[in-house]
Parts: C-alpha cells; sequence; structure tokens
C-alpha cells in the first residue's frame, strides 16, 4: 500500500483532495512503524474473564513538525499517539544559499525520558533536518531519543543526517537517490507543503 500512495503522491495531476487523503494515508502507516520502535513496559490488565499480560509505550512522546509542511502529518500522528504534546520549529531554506534559518520555536516541556519525534515530509539536502536535531540536542535532549520521520527523502540528506548524528533513527517512506540544481528531490513530487495547501509551487 506504501507503494501505491507514493505513486499517488508524485502523481503532478493528483487533485489537492487526492493528495491529502494519500499524505494522510501515508502518514498512518508512518506513524505505526514508528511506534514499533519505541520502548515498552509490561503490563498487567483485566480481561472480561481473567487477566493478561500485554504491554504499552513506556515514555512520553513528544512531536516536533517542522513547518509549514509537517502539519499535514500532525493529526494522523495524534490519532496514533493521542497523548503526544506538540511543539512546532519553523526552519525556512534561503533559495540561494540552501542553509535553514530558524524563524519559531515553541516547544513544550520536555524530560530526557521521553520520546522525540521530528516531523518533515521530504527531506532533500538533510539541513533542515540536521539543524533541528542540533536544535533539540541544545534543548538537552539525548540523540538517541529522537526519531526522524519523513515521507521521501534523498540519498544525499539521510546521508548527512546519519553522518552527523548517527543515534538518530530515521524512518522514510521512500527514499530517492538524486537531487536537481534547484535541490529539489528526483523524480520527487514538487514541494509537498504548496501541494498540500494549495499554494504556488516554485519549482
Amino acid at each position: 500500500m506504501k507503494e501505491v500512495l507514493i505513486t499517488i503522491l508524485r502523481d503532478k495531476n493528483t487533485s489537492i483532495t487526492k493528495f491529502r487523503k494519500a499524505a494522510e494515508g501515508i502518514a498512518f502507516i508512518l506513524a505505526w512503524q514508528t511506534a514499533s520502535h519505541l520502548e515498552k513496559e509490561q503490563v498487567s490488565v483485566d480481561t472480561p474473564i481473567t487477566k493478561a499480560i500485554g504491554s504499552k509505550i513506556k515514555n512520553n512522546i513528544i512531536l516536533i513538525p517542522i513547518l509549514r509542511s509537517a502539519l499535514s502529518l500532525v493529526s494522523p500522528f495524534l490519532k496514533v499517539f493521542n497523548n503526544a504534546k506538540v511543539g512546532f520549529l519553523g526552519l525556512k531554506r534561503d533559495e540561494k544559499t540552501f542553509i535553514p534559518k530558524i524563524y519559531y520555536k515553541n516547544f513544550p516541556e520536555i524530560s530526557s525520558k521521553d520520546n522525540v519525534i521530528i516531523l518533515d515530509p521530504m527531506i532533500a539536502t538533510g539541513g533542515s533536518g540536521s539543524e533541528a536535531i542540533k536544535i533539540l540536542k541544545e534543548s538537552g535532549i539525548k540523540e538517541e531519543k529522537i526519531i526522524f520521520v519523513a515521507v521521501i527523502s534523498a540519498l544525499v540528506g539521510i546521508k548527512k543526517i546519519k553522518k552527523e548524528y548517527p543515534k538518530v533513527k530515521i524512518i522514510c517512506a521512500q527514499e530517492d537517490k538524486e537531487l536537481n540544481d534547484k535541490m529539489f528531490i528526483i523524480p520527487g513530487l514538487g514541494d509537498f507543503g504548496d501541494r498540500f495547501f494549495g499554494t504556488p509551487q516554485k519549482i
């Protein structure tokens, strides 16, 4: 199903309604995939008949969407992790240097035990992702407690993040090999945020 949804997202003729529906579907898949990597603890529950041993996620979850495009992933993730707190990080890439600059930051209180999940639909150069992890680490978050979730990524961006932050887990639905001279992912899907929110694409 993941491949079907990625194909819908790639297609330039996909309507905004179908794009949003496919984005929601892939976000649910990624959320459940993320859940499988979180530490669990054993619990005892009472069934209608007797007791049973089960499990639950051990630590609190903090979602950190990178504005603006990652807002598209927040609702599906909150349906899976309905007790999660949400922080926001605004990073804007300079169109000439491609270097990300922070313009907004609003985090809830995060403890050293919390699971922190960064949401960003696309990893291109890896610059924004690396900057987001750097900001979280400066806020006292342990690298090994961070999971980075993306819909589509360029191999170079993934390599950059893994090289700089090897303890961060990256979960991605689709890896593409190349970037063009404007640092867009090839074949990619264009600008995720513009297609989701209906704003003009700058391609």
